[in-house]
């Protein structure tokens, strides 16, 4: 098994999925435990925005989107370590690439391009996991 995962392409998917899950797993985590204190950010940053009377509703949203596809991809490490397979690392770079599309597009919305800029590495990230686990490799 561990020659298994000195595999280049075991390899690259395995760091790629621990990185997906460290990142939403993080973030989701910190907007569960925290909830009062993002909802009173975000409120104060989407002030001034078309989406400031909807901003309970799109933090639940990102939470469950993050905690959901930061869990799956930890699933999907242990799923690429173990077997053969990377269906579970595939659907959690699907769900984070629809929550980062999610974010900058809130990002874009509050005219905060810094933060929506910010985005593009994890999305490129994200869309390069999903070539990753979906080729006729993963």
């Amino acid at each position: 098994m561990f020659e298994r995962l000195l595999d280049p392409l075991v390899s690259a998917q395995l760091l790629a999925a621990a990185m997906l899950a460290i990142l939403f797993l993080q973030s989701g985590l910190d907007k569960v435990f925290d909830f009062k204190g993002n909802l009173a950010w975000l409120n104060e940053h989407f002030g001034k925005s078309p989406l400031r009377g909807q901003v309970f509703p799109m933090l639940v949203v990102v939470t469950i989107t993050e905690c959901a596809a930061g869990g799956l991809a930890a699933a999907g490490a242990v799923q690429v370590a173990v077997s053969e397979s990377a269906s579970l690392a595939l659907g959690a770079a699907q769900l984070a690439g629809l929550n980062i599309v999610m974010l900058f597009f809130g990002q874009r919305v509050a005219k905060d391009y810094a933060g929506a800029a910010a985005l593009v590495p994890y999305f490129l990230l994200c869309v390069g996991a999903i070539v990753l686990f979906g080729g006729p490799w993963g």
